[in-house]
């Protein structure tokens, strides 16, 4: 059986900037593939030298074994593309704008309207259908670009920052489509930076920086080194090196660490006594506010792999939604 998409080698330029440096990976049939990094590190490049909208200089696409490295387009029908930005028509209607997009690929007039209507109803925009589509909010607008994605029915959808700069239901309601879709068999092919989306959706998952893929795994097995840690972060007022020391000496099986807003991170490799730390931090001078154990998760092996911390990824987020 052939993969839904294998990539070999792709390289790709633009000017001074070397945008895909020979990355190389595949996606099976039916898979939900996660490609996990920030803003400049290659995402949108990669999707549009898959889907045909941008040449490689060097490489091998090949979508459910046809090679659009020589046919860029060969593969077009099998494929569906929700872009990070709408590429929808705001003077048409919600119904129209899909119906246009069936018309594209050819749908019989008949089809592409009964196909729109049920697609409206799924993504609870039916009320809306007959709205001008610059009317629409941010959520809508990325619920109808997503229909608009999958009208034809595509084996393969790629998805581009499908929740990025949209209200927090919003994002959740797509969510649950995107696994729905992954549920009916659908290969999907997800670009994000929003790293617990991409723990809580994909089967497997890419971290690519700067143009290059530095891992490639399924979410469990990335996740398998964290098996059995145990986390506690203490957030507090007055730690000071000092006390760090004397914590790493009164309690030598933990770990500790002072992260920034004066967190006391602890790790070891059995369950944490909060009751005598807490107490150890107050009599050494500290007033603390909080005590938390933290379930190990992907942000911390991407930071680790990456050597991005997960602030930076944060402040994207927010500067990527004000944009929009």
């Amino acid at each position: 059986m052939f993969d839904a998409i294998a990539v070999q080698g792709i390289k790709k330029r633009f000017d001074e900037v070397q945008a895909l440096d020979g990355i190389s990976f595949n996606v099976k049939k039916g898979e939900l593939f996660g490609f996990l990094g920030p803003n400049g590190a290659g995402k949108t490049t990669t999707i549009n030298v898959l889907t045909g909208l941008a040449r490689p200089d060097a490489g091998k696409v090949v979508i459910d074994g046809i090679d659009c490295t020589r046919r860029p387009k060969a593969a077009q029908h099998l494929v569906g593309v929700v872009p990070d930005e709408s590429n929808l028509y705001p003077e048409l209607s919600g119904f129209g704008n899909l119906c246009f997009c069936a018309a594209l690929y050819g749908m019989p007039s008949k089809e592409r309207k009964r196909r729109a209507q049920r697609l409206l109803a799924d993504f609870g925009l039916d009320k809306a259908a007959d709205r001008k589509f610059a009317t629409y909010s941010k959520g809508m607008k990325r619920k109808l670009t997503i229909a608009a994605g999958i009208i034809h029915r595509p084996e393969i959808l790629f998805l581009d920052e499908p929740t990025t700069g949209i209200d927090v239901a919003s994002a959740r309601q797509l969510r649950q489509l995107i696994s729905d879709l992954h549920q009916s068999g659908t290969t999907i092919f997800l670009t994000t930076h929003y790293i617990e989306e991409a723990e809580r959706l994909c089967d497997r998952i890419a971290f690519i920086v700067s143009g290059r893929i530095v891992k490639t795994d399924s979410v469990a097995r990335l996740l398998q080194p964290l098996r059995g840690r145990h986390v506690l972060e203490i957030t507090c007022t007055g730690i000071t090196a000092k006390i760090e020391r004397a914590l790493s000496v009164e309690f030598p099986g933990l770990d500790f660490s002072i992260g920034k807003q004066s967190i006391v991170r602890v790790e070891a490799g059995e369950e944490i006594r909060v009751g005598p730390l807490v107490r150890f931090l107050e009599e050494a001078g500290t007033e603390v506010a909080e005590a938390r154990k933290v379930k190990p998760s992907l942000e911390e092996v991407f930071i680790k792999v990456t050597g991005i911390e997960a602030e930076a990824m944060e402040k994207e987020k927010e500067r990527k939604g004000r944009k929009e």
